[in-house]
């Protein structure tokens, strides 16, 4: 994409102040604005029309809108984006409406891969794929870390690879979220019922000789620790400090505490501390968390204390230097008719474009899905707004082509820092010939991609 560094102008502009403000000013200002804002400026003379349609600009609003990182990845893993302007990147990014899956297989002959699980957990850090633990077959936890090297680009065959020392203990419904370049696990249940209340740090090492290795270790949080759980939520948030809410904890108690690990400088330590506030969500478990901002955090479904399931919405933000949650309300006159929208046992993961795509889960029925959903956080309410305006429409459908995957649920994904490269592993399907349990469920072992259609 060829960058134009100025912008020429063959008028003389006097008359009006703002004319003869510096280009380098007007240049600031601009990148302060809304994206209305700019396209409106672009009308009002000859000179904003030349400035907003500079590739310098839209250059630096994909950077600013995006981020530099997703920019940086969409540059690598796409050949031909120089024959693209970034305005039309730009408008082709918040175009988008539709996703394409690809299935990917396991180099020929190769039988060292994760088998088939449920309740695990899936993470994108340092170029590649950790994949922990979960649940299978009889009800049997998982122990096993496997790692899969991705790059800069997704490969259509993975090739993993085992680490089999300083492991956690097997469970699932345990939780894994990266922080920076590290992985940070918590809680879970094993075969026995047992419920965890640990806490675990993951590294990536790429080496010369060894090539990628991975490694865990125990993390020190001390004395004060969340009480033991799992099928809770849990994100990142300030890229140093990890929430977590709800699960099943003793007894199958659906719990509704909110608590945040605060790591040491040194990635040594971790202090635990209980954000206890009113109000706050009900009791759950299965529901997601999803950072949609440094301080801005979602939460979305899972089942309650009746076992119904939910279609709620929370938001959690920090707010002159404490937490508090805010329920976003909303109504359904966009959902078509006969689609169900409560689940439990879903995904939901910011993808490019700063969008919210939830994909799969069950219904109360236990129909498992296989649609995705974007949910438009756009038009939340802030700090200073009101927490009882009805939101409308910020649920929008998208549609799905190529291969067509199993409708599942309690599933992991995990995205790549493109944003548009979404990897989905394993869940609870139906209608496997593999490992049916009674209930007529099975365990997959199928692992997919999910490739935001961006039509460059």
């Amino acid at each position: 994409m060829e960058e134009t560094t100025s912008v020429s102008y063959n008028q003389n502009y006097s008359g009006s102040p703002i004319t003869n403000i510096p280009q380098d000013y007007i240049f600031t200002i601009i990148l302060l604005l809304p994206i209305d804002a700019i396209l409106s400026l672009s009308v009002t003379c000859k000179r904003f029309k030349a400035i907003t349609s500079s590739d310098t600009l839209w250059k630096s609003l994909c950077k600013r809108d995006l981020g530099s990182t997703c920019v940086d990845s969409l540059l690598k893993s796409c050949n031909n984006f120089n024959q693209f302007s970034w305005m039309k990147l730009y408008k082709q990014v918040y175009q988008i409406d539709s996703v394409c899956c690809h299935k990917l297989s396991y180099p020929h002959g190769d039988l060292d891969f994760p088998k088939a699980r449920a309740s695990h957990s899936l993470n994108f850090v340092s170029d590649c794929l950790v994949l922990f633990g979960g649940g299978c077959d009889g009800g049997r936890h998982l122990d096993d870390t496997w790692v899969a090297y991705i790059g800069n680009d997704f490969p259509r065959i993975l090739k993993w690879k085992t680490v089999h020392s300083g492991i956690p203990s097997g469970r699932f419904g345990h939780t894994c979220v990266e922080m920076g370049d590290l992985l940070v696990l918590f809680g879970g249940i094993n075969d026995h019922g047992n419920r965890q209340n640990d806490t675990w740090i993951g590294k990536v090492t790429h080496n010369e000789n060894k090539g990628i290795t991975f490694s865990w270790k125990m993390l020190d949080v001390g004395n004060i620790a969340p009480p033991p759980r799992g099928a809770h939520a849990a994100c990142c948030i300030d890229d140093k400090r990890m929430v977590i809410h709800g699960g099943i904890g003793l007894h199958g108690l659906r719990l509704g505490d909110t608590w945040i690990l605060e790591l040491s400088d040194s990635h040594c330590f971790g202090t635990w501390h209980e954000i206890a506030i009113h109000p706050s969500p009900p009791p759950r478990s299965g529901h997601t968390l999803t950072c949609i901002g440094r301080n801005r955090t979602i939460l979305f479904g899972g089942r309650g204390l009746g076992y119904e399931v939910l279609h709620d919405l929370w938001l959690l933000e920090s707010c002159q230097g404490y937490m508090r949650w805010i329920q976003v309300l909303y109504d359904l006159q966009n959902i078509p008719d006969g689609v169900s929208l409560p689940r439990v046992g879903h995904t939901a993961t910011m993808v490019l474009g700063g969008r919210l795509l939830i994909y799969g889960g069950e219904d109360s029925s236990r129909h498992r899905k296989n649609d995705f959903w974007i949910l438009d956080i756009s038009s939340f309410p802030s700090t200073t707004a009101s927490s009882k305006r009805v939101l409308t429409r910020i649920w929008k459908r998208w549609k799905s082509n190529g291969y067509e995957p199993k409708s599942r649920s309690f599933h992991r994904t995990c995205v790549d820092p493109s944003g548009r490269h979404l990897y989905v592993f394993g869940g609870m399907v139906d209608g496997l010939v593999q490992a049916v349990e009674p209930s007529g469920l099975g365990f997959d072992k199928e692992l997919f991609l999910v490739e935001l259609v961006l039509q460059l």
